[in-house]
């Protein structure tokens, strides 16, 4: 179970950011401060509040180390401040003077990435205190950036609905539109998802936006092979825009808040919703994790902080951890009814109840059993529900399989053999994508936009990683 602990109520404008390291916690408010607070009381310091910035506060974070604070402003500055101290260190521009809406520190201290309402991001030596590289997305203000475990990725999201990624030199590798409504957050989970050997681990990232969705991405990254970004599902459950997500230490939990007020907490072995907190009366704006601890801050426009402490001995309650240990064809009619309210669709439940849906009917409706059998006029509610359980279809093959869902293609949902990288940036096994391509000509089995070229890549990083996991496993 989660519980409220403390609330914090010292800032005099919406709570924009906060952040933590492992002793402190830190936040920024549009009142133009940052206030910090000791983890071991929730007590502020001495020299709290830090003010230096003329206009609004956007975003804040800690050094690795956890002694630098740096935050950056409406201001178009970026300040480092010592956070024993308070003493503003060094005060950085942003080229050409725009607001400056986030900044993150690379996990080693080296740089340190601020983004601007320009679309420039700039990446500062955090040593030297001088600009070392910049770049520019193509459209769009800089509004999400995070860098991955290893640091030799930056992700920036921008307002226009643009991942973009960047290696650790500011070359733009990659760009994707993830959210058409324009992103709001960006996080990556700090554990990998497998691999082990050096240029061989799979990261998941998080994007938030204002199309009221949560996406979760898979990210492998070499220096000789370049990079692939790789869509995997979509977390519903807030019915507004999501302003921000953040995942835990040990990357088992995602959390999210939103417009609607609430903060969702996501079980990321299951994808699903462990805890719904509604204390916030307005707009949640930030949400952070401690480091190494299951501490949650949660930051919102009613100008309050609040922080949740997470007890593992407690079994959660209401949500489909436990249901989700068993095979999805094996669910009763009543958890069936506890999946869809989790995945934010209330409203059908007596539509499945009556039609006693249970776990083997559910993963054979179509869009046909839908609209004929269930009665299911709106187009969009069909499609919701149809998506939601082609992520169900896939997480059954995981479940049944022990095949990490990376290895899988998409197209025959088998261990890939020959894996190959098609222009829309995914993963297949070779002969499946020559047969569709020869069945539907230049369209992507994940997008269905057209395929800007037929010519298929050999993934042989993706290649000798499902050759190391079979070593392991398939002895």
């Amino acid at each position: 179970m989660v519980k409220l602990i403390h609330t914090l109520a010292d800032h005099s404008d919406d709570v924009s950011c906060c952040a933590f390291s492992s002793s402190l916690l830190a936040t920024c408010s549009l009142d133009k401060t940052i206030r910090l607070y000791s983890l071991s009381d929730f007590i502020e310091l001495p020299h709290s509040p830090l003010k230096f910035h003329t206009y609004a506060v956007h975003c804040c974070c800690f050094s690795p180390s956890g002694h630098i604070l740096a935050s950056c402003s409406t201001d178009g500055t970026t300040v480092l401040w010592s956070a024993h101290s308070g003493q503003p260190l060094m005060v950085m521009e942003q080229p050409g003077g725009s607001p400056v809406r986030v900044c993150c520190y690379s996990p080693d201290p080296t740089y340190l990435a601020s983004g601007a309402a320009d679309g420039s991001v700039v990446l500062w030596n955090a040593q030297s205190y001088k600009l070392y590289r910049c770049g520019t997305v193509k459209d769009g203000s800089l509004v999400a950036c995070a860098f991955s475990p290893e640091g030799n990725l930056l992700v920036t999201g921008s307002s226009s609905g643009d991942l973009t990624v960047w290696d650790d030199r500011m070359r733009f590798l990659h760009t994707e539109k993830a959210h058409d409504l324009g992103i709001t957050c960006c996080a990556f989970s700090p554990q990998p998802l497998s691999g082990g050997e050096q240029g061989l681990q799979f990261y998941r990232l998080a994007s938030c936006g204002q199309d009221y969705e949560i996406k979760l991405w898979v990210v492998s990254f070499t220096r000789v092979l370049g990079l692939e970004l790789k869509y995997k599902s979509t977390l519903r459950g807030h019915c507004a825009p999501v302003l921000t997500c953040a995942f835990s230490h040990d990357g088992q939990m995602l959390v999210s808040g939103s417009v609607d007020k609430s903060v969702i907490v996501y079980d990321m072995g299951t994808h699903s919703v462990l805890h719904t907190l509604t204390q916030h009366t307005r707009y949640v704006t930030t949400c952070a994790f401690a480091p190494n601890t299951l501490l949650l801050a949660t930051g919102s426009m009613d100008k309050t902080v609040n922080i949740w402490q997470f007890d593992l001995e407690t079994p959660c309650q209401g949500s489909m951890n436990d249901q989700l240990k068993q095979l999805i064809e094996d669910w009763s009619e009543e958890d069936v009814s506890t999946w869809l309210r989790d995945q934010g669709l209330e409203d059908l439940i007596g539509i499945f109840q009556m039609n006693n849906i249970d776990g083997k009917e559910l993963l054979h409706l179509t869009k046909e059993s839908l609209a004929g059998d269930l009665k299911i006029e709106s187009l969009g509610l069909r499609s919701k529900v149809l998506r939601s359980i082609e992520e169900l279809r896939t997480r059954e093959d995981s479940l049944s399989s022990g095949i990490p869902d990376e290895f899988i293609c998409p197209i025959t949902r088998e261990l890939m053999k020959d894996p190959v990288i098609a222009s829309d940036g995914y993963s297949y096994e070779r002969e499946a994508m020559e047969n569709w391509i020869h069945k539907k000509k230049r369209t992507s089995p994940m997008t269905n936009l057209v395929l800007p070229s037929l010519i298929l890549t050999p993934n042989r990083t993706l290649k000798m990683a499902i050759n190391r996991w079979q070593e392991i496993h398939q002895k």
